[in-house]
């Protein structure tokens, strides 16, 4: 019998991940209609429990309070399912007549949850509805300071499956979670893909599990308030996003940014919001206890009220308190209250205007929370487009509380619980994750042309082949030849002489024979190059330039009717010039290689 308890979880993981694939066997054979029954069904549950799955929550972590963490449950069992309502997923999802090719939606197998114990009951309801209906089992880790309510509502989830037809053992939740098996869990074979939300350290372990992976990143979230703001509506959003679960969701608000022409009505807001201002020694304890030397976040504080903040920082604040904010003057390490708080905690910035403001929203991401989230308060469209191209982040909210805004409830984004912070977050997608990133495209395509058709390079030697006779041995190819074969070419596509500029059909000419060159194909020099000398032009007299009044007359040169890139190297390389005349085509390449060479000279004919 096992005693380890690493060694029990890791059996637990092997167990209910060949449970779950067993139920997804069956799971995989259903119907869209059979599906979505069932994703119904769990909405209904969710909404049901909503209230007390909250209260486990709140009883086990300590985290947040019961209103928000039911609100979060009602997101995920409410607004979720209704914005899915009628999404394809599985099986036939659309015919593209035009482009002659049809979809088809395929499901993964089993994907790996990891919960964390912020929001431990709401993610468990978000990830096993987006699993079920992507046509998805799942196997649910929940954090071991939240397994009690994560399991809880797995079996919620679980029950309402079943009873609308489900396979029994579609969704599993592991009841002994350690950091081992969460790791054998993301590496198991027969887990097809992972949802991680948690930690930096939990995400990165996901992505390097050789599994497909979708992680999150953190949200060091700025929010601008522009001089053309409501004040009274931003700083009465912020207030209900910060206070939101006392902070506890990734994208709440962790810096107001605005110009210091603006600070007392900015302020006056505040305190009517019941927002505590903090004094500069208050600053600094906040500063201490909410961040580690390490710059980690003190768990001790996550999610917790003000009241309590302010206590375990070593000041007394009112009861009512909503939140408490602080000013400071920098972003960085040596101003902790620029991270990421997971608490009830605004740094409040103050700047000279409009570019200080963008700059500093700009290194608030940058110090931890790129690709996440940003918000702007402003009636002004030139200058909301303006922050939305600077901010390295992948939401930006207008005039909306940010928590609510980017999980979807005050905005049309995705109603989602793992929010993608793309490449520069280290993240596989920048998306609100959904469904439809749960299932594989299947693609039927008919053929609609012909290779020749969709490759012109081709058809341009096929072109000149045709143009060349065949002789008995390897045979040059002379320019004059190449350039009839693109100008025939170009006309059939309609580009005749009137659309092709000389220039364009030069540049085509010399590529072709420069490959023929590199091919070992006989090829002879251009007859149109400085670098041979010129064909006689005869029964023309030869072109010579003015003689300068009273002196001998000058020499003859020849005045080329075509210059190419090669002919300026080959000139270099010789020491000597090309000369050119008012009719003289010479390639954009060429005239960048003659530049620096001073090569080209030109002669009057």
């Amino acid at each position: 019998m096992l005693h380890d308890q690493d060694l029990i979880s890791i059996q637990e993981v092997r167990a209910k991940v060949e449970q779950a694939y067993a139920a997804w066997q069956k799971y995989r054979t259903y119907t869209q209609e059979q599906v979505d029954a069932i994703v119904e069904a769990m909405g209904a549950a969710g909404r049901a429990n909503a209230q007390p799955l909250a209260e486990i929550a709140v009883e086990e972590t300590s985290y947040g309070n019961v209103q928000d963490k039911m609100a979060k449950n009602l997101l995920c069992s409410d607004l979720l399912v209704r914005s899915i309502r009628g999404m394809k997923t599985l099986g036939l999802l659309r015919e593209i007549a035009d482009r002659k090719i049809v979809e088809y939606g395929v499901s993964l197998g089993v994907v790996a949850a990891i919960v964390p114990t912020t929001n431990p009951t709401s993610t468990a309801i978000y990830k096993a509805i987006v699993a079920l209906k992507s046509g998805n089992g799942v196997v649910i880790s929940p954090h071991p300071h939240a397994k009690k309510c994560t399991a809880a509502t797995a079996r919620v989830m679980l029950e309402a499956a079943v009873a609308a037809g489900a396979p029994d053992g579609i969704i599993q939740c592991l009841d002994t979670p350690t950091m081992e098996s969460t790791q054998a869990l993301m590496r198991h074979d027969k887990i097809a893909v992972i949802l991680a939300t948690g930690g930096s350290g939990m995400v990165k372990a996901a992505y390097s599990s050789g599994k497909p992976a979708f992680g999150v990143g953190p949200g060091n979230v700025p929010v601008l308030v522009e001089k053309t703001a409501d004040v009274a509506d931003a700083v009465s959003k912020i207030v209900a996003g910060k206070s939101f679960d006392y902070g506890t969701v990734c994208s709440s608000e962790q810096s107001l940014v605005t110009c210091q022409a603006m600070k007392d009505a900015v302020l006056g807001e505040l305190k009517k919001n019941n927002a505590f201002l903090c004094t500069e020694e208050q600053a600094a304890a906040l500063g201490k206890l909410l961040v580690t030397s390490g710059g980690g976040i003190n768990p001790r504080c996550v999610g917790q009220s003000p009241t309590r903040i302010a206590q375990l920082a070593g000041f007394t604040i009112p009861p009512d308190t909503s939140i408490i904010a602080a000013e400071i003057k920098g972003v960085g390490k040596m101003h902790p209250l620029s991270s990421e708080k997971l608490s009830p905690v605004l740094a409040l910035y103050f700047g000279e205007g409009w570019e200080t403001s963008l700059e500093t929203c700009e290194a608030i991401l940058h110090f931890g929370g790129m690709g996440h989230t940003a918000v702007i308060f402003s009636q002004d469209e030139a200058r909301i487009r303006e922050f939305a191209q600077r901010m390295p982040a992948f939401r930006v909210l207008v005039n909306t509380s940010a928590p609510q805004g980017s999980v979807g409830i005050t905005t049309n984004l995705q109603p989602s619980m793992t929010l993608g912070c793309g490449a520069v977050g280290g993240n596989s997608t920048s998306d609100n994750v959904s469904p439809l990133h749960l299932i594989n495209i299947k693609r039927l395509a008919w053929a609609v042309r012909l290779p020749e058709e969709a490759m012109p390079p081709v058809e341009v030697k096929a072109a000149v082949r045709a143009a060349t006779p065949a002789p008995a041995a390897p045979a040059a190819i002379d320019r004059q030849t190449v350039a009839a074969a693109v100008e025939k070419y170009l006309a059939q596509k309609g580009l005749g002489s009137s659309g092709a500029k000389p220039a364009v059909v030069a540049e085509v000419v010399d590529r072709f024979l420069a490959a023929r060159r590199a091919s070992g194909a006989s090829v002879p020099a251009p007859v149109c190059s400085s670098c041979a000398a010129p064909a006689p032009r005869e029964p023309q007299p030869p072109e010579t330039k003015p003689a300068p009044p009273g002196g001998p007359p000058a020499p003859p040169v020849a005045i080329v009717d075509f210059v190419c890139e090669n002919d300026v190297r080959d000139a270099v390389r010789a020491g000597r010039k090309i000369f050119i005349g008012p009719k003289t085509i010479v390639t954009p390449a060429a005239r960048e290689a003659a530049a620096a060479n001073d090569v080209l000279v030109m002669a009057q004919r």
